[in-house]
């Protein structure tokens, strides 16, 4: 009797004791509506019903039973899962009033049995979140027949796609596409975002790819590219799909589009083609002339140094549309084919490109360079007609040739030819427009490039388990060979006299450059226990070059046969560069810890044939690295990065190429440099609520160099500056930028609001030499933005879309005047379906520059465009469409920016207002057709 009395007492003092502390436990049985069956292994979850974070998990037992204890008084939400059931779902709270929270049975009824019956509608997970990678599910958002992934990605949270179908996600511009992460036509997103059906996609997965090293042994390198992984659905890889579009329109403008992709099986086949001359030419290009012939020489990422040449290759970028400098008539071209076979063990990938491009345009600058003397006003006419032609082949082969052995092999190739010509009027003026110089110069040149690459790389897993060891060969062959002509008359005021003199350069040139290298890098893992590992690499490459680039004066017979030996240069280089290092890896539970550091050791020198002289140079290069992730849950997550290395000077700045391009901008070396160092901190912090759909992602770096190397610009009195650098102990170098973005979807107005907040900065220094003096100046630019954004899509009615925000850019010197002005931008685009499948698409883009203390003049333009279109037969497969571009006629290309003591602003031709008449056909044979998806 005393025991019995004792254990009552004991179970009082318990039950009083959980109240008290506000624990409780929840329990119930899961049982089959229908047949009244027991349902065994049932997921049950306790969420949180603030934000729907789990808070506890379990599974049923044989009998359906399931009880979860320890629970604290809150809100809460009940989820109970069973495969091919409908869920159970049930809002719930807890207060000390209640111990024990019994369901009791828990009907769940099976989803054959409610379609049956009727059509249900609901939220999906749209967005899961592992690890790096995010996962957005289409089946939560709408689809439309014959829509595309752009039309598709343009609904998720955090993402932007602007009218050049550039997409930036969570801040960051997203450079790589893939389809079921391979790649398809190369480095060209568009080709994916904007021909692909959405209707075939199974999943979208957003994450920052890692070099293949990394992939295979899971230890951060720091080489990431944020990407997009489009996965189709399995009976969706058979048959064919493709589109043909074409148009003509008011001024001769022209566009012209065919793309055919056949999937069977896992073989992939695709080509298209394209045309134009309205800028819809599936091509990207950025705000430099790109055919300037500039040249210098450029250092790798393990200290090595190649000559390098103008030119980037505009027909692999990935904005899809011209938004540059000019004119642009394009033709290009391009087949893909990949393949898996022997049980996926084997693999290829192929894209073979061709194009040509020619752009023809003008472009017009002023500046103001403040100082410490006097404000010099310069202004700079261009006009240029540049022409290129290229092909491009690459193949990658993978076999896996054992369970525990990988080979990949990866070669590309490429021919270009172009020919350029630029004609710059410049000239420069003091105050009172006093007159100080100009230059008239015309450059002509005709170039032939080759390029090789080919890469190997062998993965082993060894016996024990995450032991590794993997082999990566790299051998390059580049060649550029240019011949061309400069012809510069200049004037030049000598401020002692009041003098102006004539100078007149008329050369031919020949460029020959040539690099060649071999890269060998070993990598090996070691597990030191279950939560650290360790990685220890090393690497030695090889690199050779030659830059002879030779000039000619003309001589009395008219034959350009005097070699000019002040502007003429024969380098070549040999470096021999070794590199070692070991990163730790610790992962344990939630967490992930990266810290190690690499060293390479480099030997270099440079003969300079023409002045027989040898520049010898060993040093050694420094590149700290750590990271730390922590994954609170599946849709949060928090990452910090820290990479610090070391920042050899350039040759360019030891001992730059004498160019006379330009006579009034010399640059000279300074062979007494010494390296800088730079540390970077990066972290980022990703979060969704599933229920409330709504996300967080944050952003921001910070970077500091110490001992940097900066210019040391003498401008005499008459405008010439010539440039040379030093080091500076003085003070750090600073950048850093900021980016936040926080969307929701408001339901009650059943729309996608998002609030977005960046900001960027930098801090440098230059020494400014005049006849007053020498100065030190500490040049800053700040940008600040923000912005709000909505978005709603009705099925069948209208969707819309819209971003707006103010800026705020300042640019302080201390030498000089400060340059701070407001600005707006936005841009929107919508369409609304009417009757009989007709349908009006607008989109525009706003945007105003205020006036500034150096700038007294505004910049204003609204681009608008818009169409009328209708669509033919059940699947909305065929379309003509009324365009018309800039009605407003307001398109003109502008810049400004701000370097060191100038400030510069510039505008260019480009394309306005036109009309164009269009029609485009959508045809697919695939599995399961065409079918619209809510």
């Amino acid at each position: 009797m005393t025991r019995l009395l004792l254990s009552l007492c004991f179970l009082v003092l318990i039950s009083s004791y959980s109240k008290a502390q506000g624990l409780h436990a929840i329990k119930g049985r899961t049982i089959d509506t229908a047949s009244t069956t027991l349902l065994s292994g049932t997921s049950v979850a306790i969420l949180n019903a603030k934000d729907s974070t789990l808070v506890k998990f379990t599974r049923t037992a044989e009998n359906g039973a399931f009880e979860i204890n320890g629970i604290k008084n809150g809100k809460y939400i009940l989820l109970v899962s069973y495969p091919k059931y409908a869920d159970f779902v049930d809002h719930f709270a807890l207060d000390s009033t209640t111990l024990v929270k019994d369901y009791g049975k828990i009907n769940l009824t099976g989803m054959a049995k409610i379609l049956s019956d009727v059509i249900i509608k609901g939220n999906r997970t749209a967005i899961k979140i592992k690890g790096d990678t995010t996962e957005f599910d289409p089946k939560a958002y709408n689809i439309e027949p014959n829509s595309k992934v752009e039309d598709l990605i343009k609904q998720f949270p955090g993402f932007q796609v602007d009218k050049d179908g550039k997409i930036t996600a969570q801040g960051k511009t997203v450079p790589k596409v893939l389809v079921d992460g391979e790649e398809f036509f190369g480095d060209d997103p568009t080709l994916v975002t904007k021909n692909l059906r959405a209707d075939m996609v199974e999943s979208v997965q957003l994450y920052d790819k890692a070099s293949d090293q990394a992939s295979f042994t899971g230890i951060d390198d720091g080489e990431k590219t944020k990407t997009l992984n489009i996965k189709l659905k399995e009976d969706k890889k058979n048959g064919y799909f493709g589109k043909v579009q074409g148009g003509y329109g008011t001024k001769d403008f022209y566009q012209g589009q065919a793309m055919f992709n056949k999937f069977w099986g896992k073989k992939k086949f695709s080509a298209y083609g394209i045309l134009g001359n309205n800028g819809t030419v599936g091509l990207g290009w950025d705000d430099r002339d790109k055919y300037s012939g500039s040249s210098g020489l450029t250092m790798t990422d393990d200290g090595g140094m190649y000559f390098s040449y103008g030119g980037g290759d505009d027909l692999d970028s990935y904005s899809g549309q011209y938004n540059g400098v000019g004119l642009p008539v394009a033709r290009t071209g391009g087949l893909h084919f990949d393949n898996k076979w022997n049980k996926d063990k084997e693999s290829i990938n192929t894209n073979y490109k061709i194009g040509s491009i020619r752009v023809k345009g003008s472009r017009n600058s002023i500046s103001q360079n403040n100082l410490a003397s006097g404000t010099q006003f310069s202004t700079s006419d261009e006009d240029f007609d540049n022409d290129m032609f290229r092909q491009k082949l690459d193949a990658t082969y993978e076999i896996k040739i054992d369970t525990t052995l990988t080979m990949k092999v990866s070669v590309d190739g490429a021919l270009k030819k172009s020919n350029t010509a630029n004609h710059y009027k410049t000239e420069t003026n003091g105050e009172n427009d006093y007159f100080l110089n100009s230059s008239d110069r015309t450059i002509t040149n005709e170039a032939d490039d080759q390029n090789f690459n080919m890469n190997v790389l062998l993965t082993k897993k060894l016996k024990k388990k995450g032991r590794t060891l993997s082999l990566n060969l790299n051998q390059s062959i580049n060649k550029n060979s240019t011949e061309g002509y400069l012809n510069s008359e200049n004037k030049r005021r000598i401020i002692e006299t009041g003098a102006i003199v004539d100078s007149l350069t008329n050369q031919f040139k020949v460029n020959d450059i040539t690099n060649n290298s071999f890269k060998l890098n070993a990598a090996y893992t070691e597990p030191l226990s279950k939560t650290l590992t360790v990685i220890v690499n090393y690497g030695l490459t090889l690199m050779n070059g030659k830059s002879d680039r030779r000039s000619f004066n003309q001589s009395g017979s008219g034959r350009y046969d005097i070699l000019d030996t002040l502007f003429s240069n024969n380098f070549e280089l040999n470096q021999t560069i070794n590199q070692g290092g070991a990163i730790f890896n610790y992962k344990k539970g939630k967490t992930v810890i990266n810290f190690g550091s690499k060293f390479s050791g480099v030997n270099f020198k440079q003969d300079d044939v023409y002045h027989n002289r040898t520049y010898i140079r060993n040093f050694v290069n420094y590149m700290p690295q750590a990271s730390y992730q922590y994954r609170f849950s599946q849709q949060k997550s928090l990452r910090i990065n820290y990479n610090g290395n070391t920042n050899q000077p350039s040759l360019d700045q030891l001992q730059p190429v004498r160019v006379n391009n330009d006579p009034f901008n010399v640059v000279k070396g300074n062979q007494d440099l010494r390296p800088s160092f730079r540390s970077s901190v990066n972290a980022s912090y990703n979060s969704y609520k599933v229920l409330t759909n709504q996300s967080i992602w944050l952003s921001g770096s910070y970077s500091f160099t110490s001992n940097p190397i900066i210019s040391d610009v003498n401008t005499d009195a008459a405008g010439k500056s010539t440039y040379s650098y030093i080091n500076f102990s003085d003070k750090m170098q600073t950048n850093f930028y900021l980016y936040g973005q926080v969307g929701r979807k408001i339901k009650f107005l059943d729309m996608n609001i998002g609030l977005n907040l960046d900001a960027n900065g930098n801090s440098n220094y230059n020494y400014i030499t005049t006849n007053q003096g020498r100065t030190l100046n500490n040049t800053k630019n700040y940008n600040y933005g923000g912005g709000l954004n909505i978005s709603k899509y009705v099925e069948k009615k209208y969707s819309f879309y819209g971003r707006f925000g103010p800026t705020y850019n300042m640019s302080r010197v201390s030498i000089g005047t400060n340059s701070d002005g407001w600005g707006l931008g936005g841009y929107f685009s919508g369409n609304v379906q009417l009757p009989v499948k007709f349908e009006i698409s607008t989109d525009g883009e706003y945007q105003y520059n205020g006036k500034t203390q150096v700038l007294n003049k505004s910049f204003e333009r609204f681009i608008w465009n818009a169409s009328l279109s209708k669509k033919f037969f059940k699947t909305d497969n065929l379309k003509f469409s009324l365009t018309v571009n800039d009605i407003l006629n307001q398109n003109v290309g502008f810049d400004r920016s701000a370097t060191n003591t100038t400030i510069s602003e510039t505008r260019n031709t480009t394309i306005q207002r036109y009309f164009m008449f269009s029609v485009s056909w959508d045809f697919n044979k695939m599995g399961g057709g065409v079918k619209t998806q809510k």
